[in-house]
């Protein structure tokens, strides 16, 4: 291959593995002159010019015929030549002929006995009895042992001495007291090798490994956690690292499914969601209804009771009150308003822009930008006003005068900012807040704290107070169930003597004083009742118990679930029972059980389901997606719900075409599939969906040793089906298109099996990290430079740079 560099630019020929050789050169035009104006040759020698510069060319006597008159060698000079003789010759006085020199003259040859000169050298012999030894000079008996006959009984190398053979050992191993035996030496005895998790002897060396979720760094010697959480595709939603693996954890109201995905949970499959009366799942959450003239309890799932409800709205548009944000502090005093009583109050803050103002006939204009509470107010009308002087529709006007007298004060209040609330039998007094300086540079989002120059938002249990600039504790009484928030929610009910509430409370049954499970009362709060007999409660707070159904009893006063109903059958897992017919039903598909007697089955979470009726797992609810067009330069080919075991009876098909003069380059890391049905699952990977087009890859097996591979047709078709048998992980298999400039280079590396022979180099190709910087730049080679020096030296082991380095200085090799 030719690289060709213009304007004295760097060339840089990045490939598939190395991130680490440079090529530079450069074309310069030259401008031709005569050059031999100068004369700089030796008086026998001639001058040409050549392209950039001249040379000199001298007579060659030793090409003349007789070689110059020389008997052995001619070597000519400027201006002239000389004859040299070979070894064992001298030159005559002529300067022409050779002389043989006779070495037996001097110090006999260094021949132990016998020296025979011969034509330009010599030869030593013994005498009877007796033979030479390996440097042709000492002789030695032949009763003594040599090399020569079973290499002298040495197991590796053996050299003849005056004395009899000496053996000797290659590097790692030691030489046996018997003189002949080479043991190799176990480097991993004497401090691990210097290896940080696993040594491993080898014939001659040794080799150092890592636990899973390590990596080996380029000492060869030292462990570093992998970061899986560096990958994107790692986790659905939250991925948190931890020294060898990882946990994915997902938001509120989602739940995990095949190891790494995030599914929204329908709350309402389980019993209701707990509601007493509707229930509508939401993403992320559920919401309780309750049908018309029924209120919404205080825990969101039980229903108060029909009354004659008298309504009214108003806005309190207090500039810059924003009741989430108000500082909050026990206010002992008596309160400035009237003490009127409501059966129910609900806040509602909004955000607003400039809106119109108009009173009692003033001039309209515009207020600034602000927020407004909205408050809405519901009184019961006591029937027991109702009398002959005063009929029901008096009542309700009084009522609503009342309640009129009420809202005029509570806005007076908000002016003079003498803002006071009685609730929950504690009296507060509500502060206004200084504005916040939005153009601060470390301005976070609302309920978040500025930590080491990142916003994190406040953990549940905890607010974020603007005076202190910290997150803070929800004081006793109140509570917070959401992250990044600015205040704490008040805590309902009445504070219960004997039970103190606490600091901190994450959600509503952190409160205290509440009904616990297996009790009820008229508002969820202590004094409670146990549930009676048929009926049972398995949450806090609550107003009403369930009906067991279908006629059943429990064995006691109290029950916290049906599982204490006394049913007719037993039901195991992956099923439910049913109180109608009494009998035990397999939970339908893209539902599941875990557990044994419940009456109910729970949906799979988010778009899942399951392969068959009666699953009794949450990781039997899996995504059947998969397949498609696949990206021109990188991109995965995963098995549907990968990493957890892929559906039964899928089949997916995804193709890659690359863009001109572009080829394949496939990692299949591991892939799992069961042996047991007879490749009843398998991959392929071919030109087109042909059975009999150019095939590239096909198995039905379990492979966790990687594999490289270049495709064989430009295009690449890829099939996955699975049968109704056994299931497995399966795959996730990165690829990646590169210059077809480079397909000699690719294949001389991914099929030279010192790829796979060492485990750590195994490990790189596992590496997601790695493998997704090594692609990254084989796509796109001038994306090389988004890497420094020491991150490429710091990425490979040695070994495996030494193994890349050969096969691209080979492949630039002209």
């Amino acid at each position: 291959m030719n690289n060709k560099c213009t304007d004295d630019k760097e060339c840089v020929l990045t490939y598939f593995l190395t991130l680490t050789l440079f090529f530079g050169g450069g074309i310069i035009d030259q401008v031709q002159s005569d050059q031999c104006d100068r004369d700089c040759c030796h008086i026998d020698a001639i001058c040409q010019n050549t392209q950039a510069s001249y040379k000199c060319t001298y007579i060659d006597e030793c090409d003349i015929e007789y070689n110059g008159g020389c008997v052995h060698e001619c070597n000519n000079i400027p201006g002239n030549y000389r004859c040299t003789c070979h070894d064992g010759f001298n030159l005559a006085r002529d300067g022409h002929n050779c002389l043989d020199v006779d070495e037996c003259v001097f110090n006999n040859g260094g021949c132990q006995y016998t020296c025979v000169n011969t034509m330009g050298s010599y030869e030593c012999s013994c005498k009877e009895g007796f033979f030479l030894s390996d440097n042709q000079h000492t002789c030695i008996h032949r009763s003594v042992e040599n090399c020569a006959v079973n290499n002298g009984g040495c197991d590796s190398t053996c050299k003849d001495t005056s004395t009899g053979v000496r053996c000797s050992c290659p590097v790692g191993f030691t030489l046996q007291p018997d003189g002949k035996t080479c043991k190799d030496i176990n480097d991993c005895e004497l401090h691990n090798g210097g290896c940080d998790h696993f040594c491993r002897n080898t014939i001659g060396s040794f080799e150092c490994n890592c636990w899973k979720g390590f990596k080996l760094l380029t000492d060869e010697r030292s462990c570093q956690d992998i970061d899986e959480c560096y990958f994107e595709r790692t986790c659905g939603h939250t991925c948190v690292n931890s020294p060898g693996g990882f946990e994915c954890v997902c938001n509120k109201g989602y739940t995990l499914y095949g190891l790494a995905h995030c599914g929204d949970i329908n709350e309402c499959s389980v019993n209701n969601g707990g509601c007493e009366q509707g229930c509508e799942n939401t993403m992320g959450g559920f919401e309780c209804h309750c049908h018309p003239g029924y209120k919404l309890h205080w825990n969101k799932k039980d229903c108060i009771g029909k009354t004659v409800p008298l309504q009214a709205w108003g806005a309190l548009e207090g500039l810059g009150w924003v009741l989430p944000e108000l500082s909050l502090r026990e206010y002992s005093r008596s309160p400035f308003t009237e003490n009127v009583q409501f059966s129910y109050v609900r806040l509602r803050c909004s955000s607003s822009g400039p809106r119109m103002q108009s009173r009692h006939g003033r001039k309209a204009g515009y207020e600034e930008e602000g927020s407004a509470i909205t408050a809405e107010f519901e009184l019961d009308v006591n029937l027991e006003e109702v009398t002959g002087c005063c009929d029901l529709g008096c009542v309700r006007r009084r009522s609503e005068k009342r309640l009129r007298k009420t809202i005029r004060t509570l806005r007076k209040s908000i002016h003079r900012e003498q803002f006071h609330l009685h609730f929950a039998g504690s009296n507060y007094e509500l502060a206004k807040r200084l504005a916040w300086p939005v153009d601060l540079p470390e301005h976070c989002g609302k309920g978040q704290v500025l930590v080491d120059r990142k916003c994190v938002s406040c953990t549940v249990g905890t607010y974020y107070d603007r005076d202190q600039g910290r997150c803070v504790l929800c004081p006793a009484g109140m509570y917070q169930d959401e992250e990044g928030k600015n205040s704490c929610e008040v805590c309902p009910g009445p504070e219960v003597r004997g039970s103190p509430r606490s600091v901190g409370a994450r959600n509503i049954s952190e409160c205290g004083g509440q009904c616990p499970p297996g009790q009820f009362s008229h508002d969820g709060f202590i004094p409670c009742l146990p549930c009676p007999l048929g009926t049972y409660q398995p949450e806090v707070g609550r107003t009403s118990c369930f009906h067991c159904g279908g006629n059943l009893v429990t064995k006691h006063n109290g029950a916290v679930s049906f599982q204490e109903c006394e049913t007719k059958v037993q039901c195991s897992p992956g099923h439910y029972y049913n109180t109608s017919t009494h009998r035990c039903i397999r939970c339908p598909m893209a539902t599941y059980q875990m557990e044994f007697g419940q009456n109910y089955c729970i949906s799979c979470p988010g778009n899942t389901t399951t392969d068959f009726d009666g699953s009794t797992n949450i990781m039997q609810c899996k995504n059947r997606h998969c397949g498609g067009e696949m990206g021109d330069f990188t991109g995965y080919i995963e098995s549907p719900n990968y990493p957890g075991d892929y559906p039964a009876n899928i089949e997916c098909t995804w193709t890659i075409n690359p863009p001109p003069k572009r080829r394949i380059l496939i990692v299949v890391p591991e892939i799992f599939l069961p042996i047991e049905d007879e490749c009843g699952d398998y991959l392929v990977m071919r030109k087109s969906s042909l059975s009999n087009s150019v095939t590239t890859y096909e198995t039905c097996q379990t492979y966790e040793r990687p594999i490289a591979f270049t495709s064989r047709s430009k295009r690449l078709w890829i099939q996955f089906k699975s049968n109704e048998g056994n299931s497995g992980k399966g795959f996730q298999v990165p690829y990646v298109t590169y210059d077809e400039d480079y397909q000699e280079l690719i294949e001389d590396i991914v099929r030279d099996g010192r790829l796979y022979a060492s485990e750590n180099h195994q490990e790189i190709l596992k590496d997601k990290k790695l493998m997704k910087a090594l692609f990254d730049v084989l796509a796109h080679p001038q994306n090389f430079f988004n890497y420094t020096a020491q991150e490429s030296r710091e990425m490979f082991p040695k070994s495996f740079i030494r193994f890349l380095r050969s096969k691209v200085l080979r492949f630039l090799r002209p």
